[in-house]
């Protein structure tokens, strides 16, 4: 079973910055798809950055050029560096792995969630 723990959020002002973590339990390249979902209150879960294997790096709307994502793979863990945040990036952070493994079956896992609060 693959673990995936998030840390690193927290409480910050608008126009503050934020580094999350995700520190897999397994070798990440062999994901298809690794990245940060969010989860406002009363809000469904929506896409924050992924990378995969074939398409790249992918962005949602609302984050586009304030939010980077990026990866180390010596230490298997996953960032998501959040600059110039907003209050309305305010939410739980996910972090997700999916894929395929060598017999074409899915596997999904996500992370327990960290907590980001941007105040106005």
């Amino acid at each position: 079973q693959v673990q995936l723990v998030e840390s690193g959020g927290g409480l910050v002002q608008a126009g503050g910055s934020l580094r999350l973590s995700c520190a897999a339990s397994t070798n990440i390249t062999s994901f298809g798809e690794l990245g940060w979902y969010r989860q406002g209150q009363g809000g469904r879960r929506e896409l924050v950055a992924s990378i995969k294997k074939v398409e790249g790096i992918n962005y949602g709307e609302p984050v586009k050029g304030r939010l980077t994502i990026s990866r180390d793979i010596a230490k298997n863990t996953l960032y998501l560096q959040m600059n110039s945040l907003k209050p309305e990036d305010t939410a739980v952070y996910y972090c997700d792995a999916r894929g395929f493994d060598e017999y074409a079956r899915e596997y999904h896992y996500w992370g327990q969630g960290t907590q980001v609060t941007v105040s106005s």
